[in-house]
């Protein structure tokens, strides 16, 4: 039975058999890609049309109830520490359509959301699938494992976007009045835009380190250079947390700031091994 490494292999002799593929052959060899990507949108995209209703009720809708689950959690932690601040208030506003197509137009956005994130994976995938042939074995080599690990921390960052900073960035909108007299009611698709924004975004902020694996694989980025910013880095991470949780609390901005600090120096961890390796490959080349 085949292995994935037999399908490396057999890529790799590909790539150094020393035949070339036309522009228009790699023209062609985009578009399956490209259509390979699109229908696995579309799967996931019309399966989430299906399930519209539950998941505008329990995921869409969760961060704003009180039995969410972290601000069950935030609770228990503010009764032990006694710091009932933690435990969030009910989110106090009322969600509107102000439009005729407005509720179509909102299911029909989420279902779109919904695919793009759960279809990330193998979209990433078929353009690893394309980029593969043109590196050299150097290259295949250190980038193994690269969609693998791309997709982990996608999905780890829309997670603590979905359970962490969403919950506390809602809750803290909804309940911020003016005046008392002031009631809050939002459009529909002004919340989603606001919960995928800020999901979406910490999807792509966990990023760090594959983007500083890239920099330091081409040489722009060092470990050196990173520990040298590192207190610059944690003022611009601590100011990103305050404005993430508006909340008074300390321990708030700790659970959005300690995940990033640690991306930061799981970053520097990275570029450090990419750095000894290159070292290493050079030393074995003269020594050769």
């Amino acid at each position: 039975m085949a292995t994935d490494q037999d399908f490396d292999d057999f890529e790799d002799d590909e790539v150094s058999d020393g035949t070339e593929m036309s522009f228009l052959g790699h023209l062609e060899e985009l578009r399956w890609h490209i259509l390979r990507s699109v229908a696995s949108f579309f799967v996931f995209a019309i399966g989430a049309w299906f399930f519209r209703e539950f998941i505008f009720s329990s995921v869409i809708l969760g961060p704003t109830k009180a039995d969410f689950i972290t601000n069950q959690i935030l609770c228990q932690v503010g009764d032990l520490v006694n710091m009932p601040s933690l435990c969030m208030q009910k989110a106090e506003f009322i969600l509107q359509s102000r439009e005729v197509s407005g509720q179509f137009m909102m299911a029909l956005s989420q279902s779109i959301i919904v695919g793009l994130l759960f279809a990330f994976p193998y979209m990433f995938h078929e353009l690893w699938r394309f980029i593969k042939p043109g590196l050299k074995s150097k290259e295949l080599k250190a980038a193994r494992g690269a969609v693998f690990w791309v997709s982990l921390l996608f999905f780890t960052g829309v997670a603590f976007g979905y359970y962490v900073v969403a919950p506390m960035a809602i809750n803290f909108l909804a309940n911020f009045k003016l005046d008392p007299t002031i009631q809050n009611q939002f459009d529909i698709n002004d919340y989603i835009s606001l919960l995928s924004m800020l999901t979406l975004a910490c999807g792509i902020t966990f990023q760090l380190p594959m983007i500083a694996f890239v920099l330091s694989q081409v040489g722009i980025l060092t470990p050196t250079f990173m520990r040298e910013y590192r207190r610059h880095a944690i003022i611009v991470i601590f100011i990103v947390a305050a404005i993430i949780t508006p909340s008074p609390d300390v321990i708030s901005q700790l659970l959005v700031a300690f995940p990033l600090l640690g991306l930061y120096e799981i970053s520097i961890g990275v570029s450090g091994r990419v750095l000894k390796r290159k070292m290493r490959e050079e030393a074995m080349e003269s020594n050769s």
